[in-house]
């Protein structure tokens, strides 16, 4: 019997830099809850800009990056923008989409658009 994958390894294209300049390329998200795209709307920062709250659900879903000890808003905000839209295509994919199309593709490269496509 197989158990649901709640847990997805990926490997950013081009890689998180923290500020002891140590580069961080895999990681781990983690199937998101009604919760973390709730909490964010909460957010004095959201009600600001809509935008942040994709910079706070994944700072939630992101479990793991490198060595990094926690994942944080800040985290995500210094990511590459091209880091940032692979993370928020993994999440449409791992939350909406099939993921079993992870299984077929090389480690950090981008997904086929028809993949990250929200019907």
């Amino acid at each position: 019997m197989s158990g649901l994958q709640t847990e997805f390894p990926f490997t950013l294209p081009k890689g998180y830099v923290d500020d002891d300049g140590t580069l961080h390329k895999t990681g781990i998200m983690r199937l998101a809850c009604a919760r973390d795209e709730i909490e964010p709307l909460r957010d004095g920062r959201v009600k600001e800009n809509e935008a942040y709250a994709t910079v706070i659900v994944l700072a939630r879903v992101v479990t793991q990056l490198g060595t990094v000890g926690r994942v944080t808003t800040k985290t995500i905000e210094s990511l590459f923008v091209s880091d940032f839209s692979y993370l928020q295509d993994l999440y449409r994919i791992v939350n909406f989409q099939d993921p079993s199309i992870l299984d077929t593709l090389e480690p950090g490269t981008p997904f086929p658009p028809a993949s990250v496509e929200v019907g």
